[in-house]
């Protein structure tokens, strides 16, 4: 599996979680290298910003791709998840689906070793999962990218993945939001592909504790007004932005 590396090793690391519905749960994270998208606000640029490409992001600094990733075969994954007495596991990226046959090795793996292993991926929503890990996974949390990604709206939007995501109770939907309109275009994918109000979250974009609390008042009130939830960044306000928490 291709991982973002933290120090030496593999950004694999236990955490609370920090956004949408399992705020607050401890979970252990599996962050994968690489991504279909370049939104320019991503917290982890180093998953898919390398040197030589022309990608844009708000942040100019690129990144060597050997010193951002590491390889790993599914068993070390596997043994580096068990390091921790948590049998929640999240997969997030980068993009996880892109590798998402290595994922279902991983959690075929972990639950031969014990049963009681749950598993969320965390995806941008472009990608429809093979069968072979459906079948193992507990929740979506999808994050479909808006037009402040600065992301292509070909690219960011896929019918034949958002029609999966929203036919499964398996999912719910994370949008980053930071304008009303931002709010709009979350109601028009939500009518357009009949997803509840209720499997809806709305998160601030932001990655400090004071650019999160400007944005809470407009995102509280769109959540009141729509029946939506409201998403906060715990981890940024515990252990600020960084990797491996």
């Amino acid at each position: 599996m291709k991982l973002a590396r933290h120090g030496v090793g593999p950004e694999i690391f236990f955490s609370l979680q920090g956004e949408g519905k399992n705020q607050g749960t401890p979970s252990v994270f599996v962050r994968t290298s690489r991504c279909n998208l370049y939104c320019t606000w991503c917290d982890t640029p180093y998953t898919w910003n390398w040197v030589g490409t022309t990608f844009v992001h708000a942040d100019p600094i690129k990144f060597d791709q050997n010193d951002a990733s590491i390889e790993l075969d599914v068993q070390a994954v596997v043994e580096s998840v068990r390091r921790w007495p948590c049998r929640r596991v999240v997969f997030t990226g980068g993009e996880p689906l892109l590798q998402a046959k290595d994922c279902a090795r991983v959690m075929r793996e972990l639950t031969l070793l014990e049963p009681g292993y749950a598993f969320e991926i965390e995806t941008n929503g472009t990608l429809v999962p093979p069968a072979e890990l459906d079948v193992l996974v507990e929740q979506y949390t999808v994050s479909p990218k808006l037009q402040n990604s600065a992301v292509e709206r070909s690219l960011r939007l896929r019918d034949d993945a958002l029609n999966f995501f929203a036919s499964t109770p398996k999912s719910v939907f994370k949008f980053v939001v930071a304008t009303a309109a931002d709010v709009g275009e979350v109601a028009a994918i939500a009518h357009e592909r009949a997803i509840d109000s209720d499997c809806i979250y709305l998160m601030p974009q932001g990655t400090t504790p004071h650019s999160l609390a400007l944005l809470r008042p407009l995102i509280a009130e769109a959540c009141l007004e729509r029946g939506y939830r409201f998403s906060d960044r715990l981890h940024i306000h515990l252990f600020g932005n960084r990797p491996g928490v």
